[in-house]
């Protein structure tokens, strides 16, 4: 079933790349989640594409990769049972790992700002997937809470100390 599911997405997204006149190639991988289970990461070939074009698919603070992501997500888990279904992640010349680094580090810089003035702070310009991250991040240190306030597109994440 898996290897079946990824190709479909293989081929959906390269679809979907030639219909908005990017064509590129996709490669497909299997990878474990950190909750268990499989993901499906779907990785556009950059080598073909111009700088223009891989920050055009990327988008101002990872938005139209994010929205990629979430239309292959979407169509291609639609209607399916939630034990059938499988994350699918998009990525474009390595921007999630290095965005990820990205948020690691802000996720250090905070804690250790709060931990060091007891004063809770506010992250802005987040997506929903990055503040899930950082909350993740943030269970690192056992003695901060984190919670989301605020609505879309407006919501920030909030680290405090526990108490």
């Amino acid at each position: 079933m898996s290897d079946t599911k990824i190709q479909q997405g293989q081929q959906w997204l390269e679809k979907l790349l030639q219909l908005i006149a990017l064509p590129a190639s996709v490669t497909a991988e299997v990878q474990p989640e950190a909750e268990g289970g499989e993901g499906f990461w779907l990785k556009i070939s950059h080598e073909d594409l111009s700088e223009a074009q891989i920050m055009r698919l990327i988008g101002e603070r990872g938005a139209n990769i994010d929205a990629l992501q979430y239309l292959t997500n979407i169509t291609l888990n639609h209607g399916l049972p939630k034990e059938e279904q499988h994350p699918f992640t998009v990525d474009i010349g390595n921007y999630r790992q290095k965005r990820l680094s990205e948020l690691q580090a802000i996720a250090d810089d905070v804690a250790q700002r709060v931990q060091a003035t007891g004063e809770e702070e506010e992250i802005e310009n987040l997506s929903s997937a990055e503040r899930r991250q950082m909350h993740t991040f943030f269970k690192e240190f056992g003695n901060l809470d984190t919670e989301s306030r605020g609505q879309e597109p407006h919501r920030n994440l909030v680290v405090s100390l526990k108490g």
